[in-house]
């Protein structure tokens, strides 16, 4: 299961960690973000030794969606060393393509 992140402890899970962290940026009211939830949850279980995944609630977390500029729910932002590296908006992405991606930027 994806470990929740919020405004106040961003900096420390993701900023600080010291493995890449995909953070799902995610919204109760959006229909896309509980369809992908299953996928991230379960990505988060079997990619936990190489990459971190986070979710964070934009609506009870705006001052990191309006940090990163995110507009559109899902948003994935992938971390390296503190720093945004990649990011993918929408549902679009299959389980494998998701894995692909993160691991292209995990090595």
């Amino acid at each position: 299961m994806a470990l929740s992140v919020t405004d106040a402890n961003f900096d420390q899970e993701v900023l600080a960690s010291e493995r890449p962290v995909l953070v799902d940026f995610w919204a109760e009211w959006c229909p896309p973000c509980k369809a992908m939830s299953p996928t991230i949850d379960a990505l988060a279980e079997e990619l936990a030794m190489s990459v971190k995944i986070v979710k964070l609630d934009v609506d009870s977390n705006p001052g990191i969606t309006v940090q990163y500029n995110v507009r559109s729910m899902p948003t994935l932002i992938l971390f390296k060393n503190g720093k945004p590296v990649d990011f993918k908006v929408g549902a679009g992405q299959s389980r494998v393509q998701l894995v692909k991606w993160i691991e292209q930027h995990a090595a």
